[in-house]
């Protein structure tokens, strides 16, 4: 069976660590550094290390990362997910609960101007195989 050849793009192939998330709504997505970020959220104590954070406000400012990572690590990660947003945005009555959906419609407006459509899905042998027809 011949298979695509699949190349990262240079920004994601330089990457220490890249996070793969596939969600059913979102599609497939590629995260650069995704495992600091991961790191920051099971250890809330590496807010203090610039490079962590700096992770993480360059995931809160991109305009091509979606809510997605923040949303699966918060539910990873229920006890520490306040910690590390009051101290990553400096507001110490944060809760992910109470403030984390509108944090997210403000630093992603535009995510939520559109029904969200995956850029790339995985179709399962048996699909792909009737779609061939």
């Amino acid at each position: 069976m011949d298979v695509p050849a699949f190349q990262l793009p240079p920004e994601l192939a330089d990457a220490d660590t890249i996070g793969v998330i596939y969600d059913e709504t979102d599609g497939l997505n590629f995260y650069n550094d995704y495992g600091m970020l991961r790191e920051l959220f099971a250890a809330p104590v590496l807010t203090s290390d610039k490079r962590y954070a700096d992770v993480m406000r360059g995931y809160l400012r991109a305009e091509t990362i979606g809510p997605l990572p923040f949303r699966r690590l918060a539910a990873a990660h229920p006890q520490p997910v306040d910690a590390v947003f009051r101290k990553i945005l400096g507001q110490p009555h944060f809760t992910w609960a109470e403030h984390g959906q509108a944090l997210l419609r403000q630093r992603k407006p535009w995510y939520y101007e559109h029904e969200p459509r995956p850029d790339i899905a995985v179709i399962g042998a048996r699909l792909s195989e009737l779609m061939g027809r």
